[in-house]
């Protein structure tokens, strides 16, 4: 590739844990402990977002603002965030480990990248506390990027371009449009159109999706291809610019982003 000079990943549902699944039991079981019962699809909302503003988000819904209100007797404060947040991180953070299994197809894709002299670099909603279980497992695995930007090391985190601009620096990428943002949530595709680059959203894999590898094989087709449609529709009405099943489908996307570049285009 003669322009592209890096990728950048999300981490959960985009390089490991298909259907980005190690956050949602632990929010479902956090906010029981505090007497709120919440769904799947509820806690999959702000998927993407580091995980205080996603359970400040969480509680500002309606209906979750109003359970607990009716057990605790007031709408929720920021004390309130804070404690629930203290519960979530160790939870959350117990369980990073068992799902870091990189998603089928990531190694290879990794390793066809830099054949290419491509860089590689991630930035993800979960604290370095948590990444601490997972890079290693990751690494084994065949997936270590040259740089990691975790929630908390930027002012703030997605949709911002923060951790975007922090990778830059530390990868020394410039301009923005010589790298792709790779990520499953609306959030991490905002990330990468704020920044300048360009995104590519990942459907089946990721969290719009929503299952594991095994229950997504274990569908009709009818039904794979519904949800399929709804996670491209998703990711594509929040502004990607490609959409891909799963990472093993990223390569020939960075050669066509390659070649739009030599032609001049822009994100």
């Amino acid at each position: 590739m003669k322009h592209l000079k890096a990728v950048i990943f999300d981490w959960a549902g985009t390089v490991v844990d298909f259907g980005s699944l190690a956050p949602m039991g632990a929010f479902v079981e956090t906010f029981a402990e505090f007497g709120v019962e919440i769904s799947i699809d509820e806690a999959r909302g702000p998927m993407g977002m580091a995980k205080r503003p996603h359970i400040t988000a969480l509680m500002a819904l309606p209906r979750i603002a109003e359970a607990w209100a009716a057990r605790h007797g007031h709408r929720p404060t920021e004390a309130d965030i804070d404690a629930v947040y203290a519960v979530f991180v160790p939870k959350n953070t117990a369980v990073a480990a068992s799902h870091a299994t990189l998603i089928p197809g990531a190694a290879d894709m990794a390793k066809a990248i830099r054949a290419e002299g491509l860089k590689i670099g991630s930035t993800t909603g979960y604290t370095r506390e948590i990444m601490a279980e997972i890079l290693p497992e990751a690494t084994r695995q065949g997936f270590a990027p040259d740089s990691l930007v975790c929630t908390g090391d930027t002012p703030d985190g997605r949709p911002t371009p923060f951790m975007l601009y922090r990778t830059f620096l530390e990868l020394g990428i410039w301009p923005a449009w010589h790298a792709v943002k790779v990520d499953d949530t609306e959030v991490g595709i905002a990330e990468g159109l704020n920044a300048g680059s360009w995104t590519v959203g990942v459907a089946v894999s990721g969290n719009v999706f929503g299952l594991s590898e095994v229950d997504a094989k274990a569908l009709s087709p009818q039904e794979f291809a519904r949800r399929r449609q709804v996670a491209s529709e998703r990711l594509g009405a929040a502004g990607a610019h490609y959409v891909i099943d799963s990472v093993a489908d990223l390569l020939p996307v960075l050669f066509e982003i390659d070649g739009r570049l030599e032609r001049g285009e822009r994100p």
